[in-house]
């Protein structure tokens, strides 16, 4: 089963280009669950969420929609945190959990979080810590990309996130894999120029055209071979973007391109 949405959703950028100018903010999600099947939401990984946040996603979107849910920056990047931090985090997603629109937890580590024995570990204490619930890695540093991290990330049963990004030495670049049950496809755009130097509205300011995303037909229709459900998020949030290309990429698939 495949799931296309986007990362995030409540951007005031959005009015008028797709929320109608007259929308509160909290109509967004509801509206936005009308078209699409899927979100990866980001702000749990700027500041811990609570259960109430998780509780009004569940009663505005229906039964059979999905949420990727970013980790807290407190795991990934600062990796100061610990186990009792873990079961707070889980405790806040029952809501979802318990409904099954939970799909996984969005694990994006930084560039500096490099290939090496210890850094293996703490994935392997983040799966025991959340044991219950599918996780998907993104890494940023391609010395990740080797043979015998595929199957690590196998034997731990954790997923691997497919990326489209700017071809830039040192990033991993759009290497195919699944590794767990939840395959995921982020897709953050090409601005090559800005990817270090720019805000988010500046690194993600891209649109795909239509032979872009027809490179990622092939791909992953490989992945929903291989895996019992495929995500893809389009993260090129400025100004509406990521809405005009996942649409556009549910209307290549539907078209069976």
């Amino acid at each position: 089963m495949i799931y296309i949405g986007t990362a995030g959703y409540s951007y005031r950028d959005w009015v008028g280009s797709f929320y109608p100018d007259d929308i509160k903010p909290t109509s967004m999600l509801r509206f936005y669950s009308e078209h699409f099947s899927f979100v990866e939401l980001n702000s749990s990984y700027y500041h811990m969420p609570g259960s109430r946040l998780f509780s009004s996603i569940n009663a505005n979107t229906p039964d059979d929609f999905k949420v990727a849910v970013k980790l807290f920056k407190g795991f990934t990047h600062e990796r100061n945190l610990g186990e009792a931090e873990a079961a707070k985090f889980m405790y806040s997603l029952q809501p979802i959990a318990e409904s099954r629109k939970l799909a996984c937890i969005l694990a994006q580590f930084p560039y500096s979080f490099h290939y090496n024995q210890q850094n293996a570990d703490y994935l392997k204490r983040l799966r025991e810590w959340f044991m219950d619930v599918e996780i998907n890695v993104e890494f940023r540093n391609n010395n990740w990309i080797r043979g015998e991290v595929f199957g690590f990330l196998k034997r731990e049963k954790l997923g691997f996130v497919c990326v489209d990004e700017p071809r830039i030495k040192g990033l991993i670049g759009a290497v195919v894999a699944a590794t767990s049950d939840v395959s995921y496809i982020r897709m953050h755009g090409r601005n090559a120029a800005k990817w270090y130097t720019g805000e988010d509205s500046e690194r993600y300011d891209y649109l795909y055209d239509r032979s872009e995303l027809e490179e990622w037909v092939p791909r992953i229709r490989e992945l929903e071979r291989n895996a019992t459900v495929t995500l893809i998020s389009f993260n090129n949030h400025p100004r509406g973007k990521a809405v005009q290309n996942a649409k556009m990429l549910l209307a290549l698939l539907e078209q069976g391109i």
